[in-house]
């Protein structure tokens, strides 16, 4: 087996509209497209990612609470990699969003952040 890319990310929200707006507005990505399954309860949201991955935003009817602790099993983060990480912390926080401050990774010398999505799933910037 060859795996050729990351297709595409899956994200659960609680509240389906502070998360699209969330995506969409705050860090700008593109909707691709956006269904309601009647039979489900349940909203899916294909956003555009830089024009090659995808993020899916699903709703359903009261999902359990993340478990709030960044060394649990499971998806620990979701990074984005950004030109200009002071540009981009600038440009979140004007949006409302509480940012971490920036940080150097030792081993690449790169600039980094942290912030979190409406439930709390940490979301981080990577400089390029």
């Amino acid at each position: 087996m060859k795996l050729n890319r990351i297709h595409h990310v899956a994200v659960i929200c609680s509240n389906y509209e502070v998360s699209k707006d969330f995506y969409v507005r705050v860090l700008g990505l593109t909707v691709l497209n956006e269904i309601y399954r009647e039979e489900r309860d349940s909203y899916k949201l294909d956003l555009a990612v830089g024009g090659e991955y995808q993020i899916e935003l699903f709703s359903f009817p009261n999902p359990p609470a993340r478990i709030n602790n960044p060394e649990a099993r499971g998806l620990r983060h979701l990074a984005f990699e950004v030109d200009d990480v002071e540009a981009s912390v600038i440009e979140v926080q004007a949006k409302g969003v509480q940012v971490e401050p920036v940080r150097i990774d030792p081993i690449t010398g790169k600039a980094y952040t942290f912030f979190q999505d409406p439930d709390g799933l940490p979301i981080e910037l990577y400089e390029k």
